[in-house]
């Protein structure tokens, strides 16, 4: 049975990122809640943060995924002042996770980007 969603890593440690995640998320639901006006986005706002707490829980969020979620948050309650503060903490727990390798936009470094490129 898992303690309270609590995913441990290598070593029996919970990896810190996640753990931050974690607590980020919790806020802006918090947040989100105490919140009583109602606004169009308000649903996918609150879908995005159960996925988000999902992939907290679980202990493996996929970067593209947690990039995906985080964009359409900023999209549904950007522009509410009041819950700036909790935006930008969940902003700063998915970047922790670094940006994710873009799949064939870039070329190795030892490729030239372009076959009309000069050879060096």
């Amino acid at each position: 049975m898992r303690s309270l969603g609590h995913r441990p890593g290598a070593g029996g440690e919970e990896d810190p990122r996640v753990a931050e995640l974690r607590t980020a998320v919790s806020r802006l639901r918090r947040e989100l809640a105490a919140v009583r006006a109602d606004f169009p986005d308000r649903a996918i706002a609150e879908e995005e943060l159960a996925a988000l707490a999902a992939m907290a829980r679980d202990g493996f969020p996929e970067i593209p995924r947690l990039r995906g979620s985080l964009l359409l948050l900023a999209g549904a309650i950007g522009s509410m002042s009041a819950l700036s503060g909790a935006l930008r903490q969940v902003r700063a727990a998915v970047d922790l996770f670094g940006e994710p390798a873009p799949r064939g936009l870039l070329p190795r470094p030892d490729q030239p980007s372009d076959a009309n490129s000069p050879r060096s």
